[in-house]
């Protein structure tokens, strides 16, 4: 049901990585949500695992927004849509406040300008205390058309400490928000988590109490709360009752429009699922969810199989032994069945994956090649795939390697960098597969995908 009311809305953002944005974050958004308020989390950027924690925390699906990845127009559409049910509205930024892909191109300032934000600061002050007027007054005025709505010091033991640090952002011109102290009870993991652990939601709710212990949140609202946007949501639907992580495995996310049946690899082993790719895909058919862990065949007849990323191999013995379903995947595309496999899907699509120890584990077998993590070496980056003049655009993050280079897959398909450079990135496209180690987002556009998709 959509409201008229103001909402509170705000990005967290901090001057570098590693000031703790996302347990604020993560606390916040429980603990408003323990007052009864319907608190929508966004994530700056194409991270996995931060929306996921944020779904736990706030109990509505986090919905990533990323400038380099969509339009201006696609994100102030999601942001309206993911908003006219809600009360507040949380967005984490990614890096630095002003860290972008090219300069400041796609950072969380930009994001908040984009869709009018107010921000409010993390700044670790654990080893500072005047010197932080001098950080916080250039974040203030390095783009003065950014609202700062205060800050939030964390790291901060002492009344003492905290006292010093107010001065400083009263002399910067910035409202200072309050202090966390340490505690050692909110650590996050950051990896490795399947779609919820006991842990991230034990560290959830410690970072709710903390959160509530030491700060405002009736400040924080206050300062934040401004009139709605008017953007017209792009697709009717409430997001409250439909969040990923609570469907059952065999219910597909919505009502579907098309005739096909597509299974999804949804597990501990493959979760990295954008949730407006998913949308997109319903419009070819209904979805249906399985485990590649614990299924022993794919779930009926189907016409799609989408083996997204994840972490494939932490599981490779369990992912090795179910034979039947690797049968089965063969069998699929033996059969004309279209695989659209990405990072780790691509991983398990070959003859084999190498663990850390060296010792190669059998997969699923359609493709010529393997891959290890024996020797890590990160391949990060954004990535667009242009194919017969239409483009696709993604993103890659993982340490696993080619144990040999494979034979140029597809010589019409380049893949360039955020700086239109071009980068080697095999792409396997055929009549009835995709696979590469990106991770797309099609929820605006399938751009070259969709003949493919729909034929």
């Amino acid at each position: 049901m959509e409201t008229n009311a103001p909402l509170a809305q705000f990005l967290l953002a901090a001057p570098h990585s590693g000031a703790g944005k996302t347990t604020v974050t993560l606390g916040l958004l429980r603990a408003l949500r323990n007052r009864g308020l319907g608190v929508q989390p966004f994530k700056c950027g194409p991270d996995f695992i931060d929306p996921l924690h944020h779904t736990t925390a706030a109990g509505r699906p986090s919905i990533n927004l990323d400038q380099y990845m969509m339009s201006p127009d696609h994100i102030r559409q999601l942001y309206h849509r993911y908003t006219t049910d809600a009360d507040v509205a949380i967005t984490e930024g990614v890096m630095g406040l002003f860290d972008g892909s090219v300069k400041r191109e796609g950072s969380s300032a930009d994001m908040a300008a984009l869709l009018q934000l107010p921000v409010i600061l993390i700044l670790n002050a654990k080893a500072m205390a005047y010197s932080a007027a001098a950080l916080l007054y250039g974040l203030r005025n390095f783009d003065p058309a950014l609202r700062i709505a205060g800050v939030i010091f964390n790291f901060v033991n002492t009344d003492t400490h905290y006292r010093l640090l107010r001065e400083a952002a009263e002399d910067a011109g910035v409202t200072a928000l309050g202090h966390l102290p340490v505690n050692n009870e909110l650590h996050i993991p950051s990896r490795h988590l399947g779609l919820d652990t006991a842990d991230a939601g034990a560290a959830i709710a410690a970072a709710a109490r903390h959160i509530e212990a030491h700060l405002d949140l009736d400040a924080i609202l206050a300062a934040t709360r401004s009139a709605r946007t008017s953007t017209s949501p792009i697709q009717p639907g409430n997001p409250r009752t439909n969040a990923i992580p609570s469907l059952p495995p065999s219910e597909a996310v919505g009502s579907p429009r098309g005739d096909k049946t597509i299974f999804v690899a949804r597990d501990a082993a493959f979760h990295f699922l954008y949730r407006e790719n998913l949308r997109m895909l319903e419009r070819y058919g209904s979805i249906r969810f399985f485990s590649p862990l614990s299924d022993p065949h794919l779930p009926g007849k189907g016409n799609l199989l989408y083996l997204p990323g994840g972490y494939p191999e932490l599981y490779l013995e369990q992912l090795s032994a179910n034979t039947s379903l690797l049968r089965d995947i063969r069998a699929f595309a033996g059969n004309g069945g279209r695989i659209l496999a990405e990072c780790g899907g691509m991983m398990f699509l070959g003859h084999s994956i190498t663990d850390e120890a060296g010792k190669a584990w059998p997969a699923v077998g359609l493709l010529d090649l393997g891959t290890t993590i024996k020797e890590k070496r990160l391949s990060l980056g954004y990535r667009t795939l242009t194919l017969d003049g239409q483009g696709l655009k993604g993103h890659e993050f993982h340490y696993s390697q080619f144990t040999a280079p494979p034979a140029d897959p597809n010589p019409n398909i380049t893949v360039c960098n955020a700086r239109g450079q071009e980068v080697p990135a095999p792409v396997f496209y055929q009549r009835n597969l995709f696979a590469s180690y990106m991770h797309f987002y099609w929820g605006e556009s399938t751009g070259p995908l969709e003949s493919w998709l729909a034929s």
